[in-house]
């Protein structure tokens, strides 16, 4: 699987701090694998469901209210429309 991203970062960069290598240029696109990419997040739609890391399998799967600057807002159905919880985005995953 392969993910593509734009460079748009003004300054020149050494290829010594680059974590990722390209494996492919074409017109400023570069495509990089999977393992090599690890700071990329899932993208996590509101009212869709997600499982939070090390979450017991008899707790049914939270809803996702709002996602923003790495945090996400998440609730549980049986939970009052008020009541919810603030998750770091990368501890929540699809269910």
């Amino acid at each position: 699987m392969q993910i593509s991203c734009k460079d748009v970062s003004h300054s020149q960069r050494s290829s010594k701090g680059a974590s990722a290598r390209p494996s492919r240029s074409r017109g400023g696109l570069h495509a990089l694998s999977l393992k090599k990419a690890t700071n990329v997040l899932e993208l996590l739609q509101p009212g869709s469901f997600v499982t939070i890391e090390n979450q017991p399998n008899d707790l049914p799967p939270f809803q996702v209210l709002h996602c923003k600057g790495g945090r996400c807002w998440v609730r549980q159905q049986t939970w009052g429309q008020n009541v919810h919880w603030e998750v770091e985005h990368h501890r929540l995953k699809s269910a």
